[in-house]
Order: structure tokens, then sequence, then C-alpha cells
């Protein structure tokens, strides 16, 4: 078994979502990233101006480039807004100043900026006009999933005939406190036979009860499992500044901004994931490859092992 991560803001002090990020910090993070059994991910980055993504993903591009051990473990690149809901609790941790409706000509900049190398886009369905910008992705062959965001019932079956293939860690990037029956998770589950459900396993964004009744909906076969691991990642509690955002570690683990109820991404690796869902929710080792490896590699159509 051979882990993909579909899902990696940083590692082990490296932020892959600064406008800094040095050769050095990046390759440290590769290298920590295949010591821990990872075989490749996909380099993500949230919500900024697109003129900041595009900056960004331009140095993903020359950092992987450059440095074979970098080209390695990055396969590709996940931009995550800012095509997302702006409202409290579904903006999450993403500065909700940069959030702005999805259009192709911006989708199109970032897509250059990415060489090619965009495989995965987290867009809000409502928020994406006439749903132009998913079948914009959808016909390049590039992956759309929703997240952050609260489409209704019908805009999310728009969504799909449009080319939404994913939702992007379920149960999470929208409020604590949600409506008992007509929710966006509910709204998820309903379609849950057409698209790839994600979930953070660190028992933090999902108590592991609940996760255990999400894979029993949605089974083994739909799922997959991201550690949305930031730059925290590794380096224990307290508080860490990376690009600006400062987070707060706790005891267990658990990133948040100072102050904030919301998760702020996670410090979860990918051994770690592995061991919760084998121990707290009794996979068998099949079914845990493919959480981690079959699946992430099927739902952006990379073939097994590369």
């Amino acid at each position: 078994m051979k882990p993909f991560d579909l899902q990696v803001n940083g590692y082990r002090g490296a932020d892959f979502c600064s406008a800094d990020l040095t050769p050095e910090r990046c390759r440290a993070a590769c290298r920590a990233l295949a010591a821990d059994g990872v075989d490749g991910i996909l380099a993500t980055v949230i919500t900024d101006s697109i003129d900041a993504l595009c900056s960004k993903l331009r140095r993903l591009v020359a950092l992987r480039a450059d440095d074979p051990e970098i080209r390695r473990m990055i396969a590709g690149f996940h931009v995550e807004g800012p095509f997302i809901s702006a409202v409290p609790g579904f903006v999450g941790a993403h500065p909700p100043e940069h959030v702005r409706p999805a259009d192709v000509d911006s989708m199109r900049r970032l897509l250059d900026a990415g060489s090619g190398l965009v495989r995965l886009v987290t867009l809000a369905p409502e928020h994406d006009p006439g749903l132009a910008t998913t079948a914009f992705l959808a016909r390049r062959g590039i992956t759309v999933s929703a997240g952050h965001c609260d489409p209704s019932r019908d805009c999310l079956e728009r969504a799909i005939d449009a080319g939404l293939s994913m939702v992007t860690h379920l149960g999470n990037g929208c409020p604590t406190t949600l409506p008992r029956h007509d929710n966006v998770i509910q709204r998820m589950l309903a379609v849950r036979d057409r698209l790839w459900i994600c979930f953070i396993p660190d028992g933090a964004h999902v108590p592991f009860f609940a996760l255990r009744n999400y894979l029993d909906l949605c089974g083994v076969d739909r799922a997959v499992m991201v550690t949305d691991c930031i730059a925290a990642s590794g380096l224990g509690p307290g508080l860490h500044t990376f690009s600006g955002m400062t987070v707060e570690v706790d005891a267990a683990g658990v990133a948040r901004r100072p102050g904030a109820a919301n998760l702020a991404g996670s410090t979860v690796t990918m051994p770690q994931v592995r061991d919760n869902l084998a121990r707290h929710l009794g996979l068998a080792p099949a079914d845990v490859a493919r959480l981690v490896d079959a699946n992430p590699r099927a739902a952006i159509g990379m073939p097994a092992g590369g």
C-alpha cells in the first residue's frame, strides 16, 4: 500500500500555500512525507486573490521542475477556493475577503499558472453561475469537488450533471450547528452513489463513530481519506504562524484559529490515518488500502501506482 493524499496544505514546517516557500523547506517536507510512507500528494493552495494564487502555483511549478525529490512527491495541485461560500461557518478558515463567485476566465488563469498540474478544484456549486466553471473543468479532465458550500438539492443535482464528481471533507467546511434534516451533509449523502466522498479521519474533524456511520452509507468503494494537514503537522502543540495565519494546536493535535470554534486544517499524518482506520473503525488492510491509495488515485483519474 502506497498512500496518495489529495489534500496536503503543508508538512513539518513547510507551507505549500506560502509565497515564500523555499526549495529547502519544500524538499524537507517531501522527504518527511516519503519517510511516512506517502507515495504522492496534491499540494493544496487555499483561498487568496487570483493574482496571489497564480503566483503560488507558479512557485510550486518551479520548485517541482528544479528538484526530482519534490517532483516525485508532488504529483499535482489541489486548488481549494476562492470560489467557495463566504458565509461564516461554511467559509471555515479561508479568508472571506478573497472569496468570490467562480468564473471561467479566472479559472483559466489558475490552470495556466499551474502548467497543467492542477488535478483537483474545490468550489461551491451555488457560487458557480450557470455551473460554467464546473463544466469547463470537467471537460478538461480536472476533478471538481464541492466543499465549503451549501448548495440546494437541485443545485447539487445540476452540478453533478455538469461534471461535479467529489465532495471535499464531508462534515467539515460547514457550521458546527446545522438544521436537523435538510442540511448540506444530508444533501450530499443523498447523491453519494454518484460522488467520491472525502473524509479527514483524525477523530476531531469527524468523530470515529460518525465516520463509521458515513462509511456504512457510502461504502468503502466510494470513500476517500485525506489528511488536510497543514504546516504545523509534526510540530507539536502551541501557536504556529504560516503565511500570515496563526493556528493553535492543542495537546490532542487539533488545530484552530486562536479563539475560534472551527477547525483550521489538521495535523494528522498518513501513518496515523492508517492506524485510526484499523484501530477505531476495525477496517481490514485491504479496505484501508482502498481508502488511502486506490480510491484517491481513481478519483482524479490517476493510474494505480502513479
